[in-house]
């Protein structure tokens, strides 16, 4: 067996053994507490807005204002005024296409 096949083999079954840690532990009827509950509630917002950030302006290590801000910009105009999530999407890549296609 190759080293990239085993390597992804082993990733697999390790990320597998941390998902399903939580839910084997606390199964039953068993609750979270009330904390744990509201981050986790709270959590998936800021972890989403924070990787769409970084991908938006970063590339190759460095800072990159470019046509993918004017993107994420129309989006958050788009999600402002309640527009269809795949509206959004596409008004978002028609918009960073359009730029790159000005510059």
């Amino acid at each position: 067996m190759s080293t990239g096949l085993t390597t992804l083999l082993v990733l697999g079954a390790v990320s597998w053994v941390f998902k399903s840690a939580g839910p084997l532990s606390l199964g039953g009827d068993r609750e979270l507490p009330p904390l744990i509950e509201r981050l986790a509630l709270l959590l998936p917002v800021p972890l989403l807005a924070a990787m769409v950030a970084t991908s938006t302006v970063i590339s190759d290590r460095a800072f990159a204002i470019d046509a993918r801000l004017v993107g994420l910009a129309v989006a958050a105009v788009a999600l402002w005024r309640k527009a269809p999530f795949v509206v959004v999407v596409i008004l978002a890549a028609v918009a960073t296409a359009l730029t790159r296609l000005a510059a």
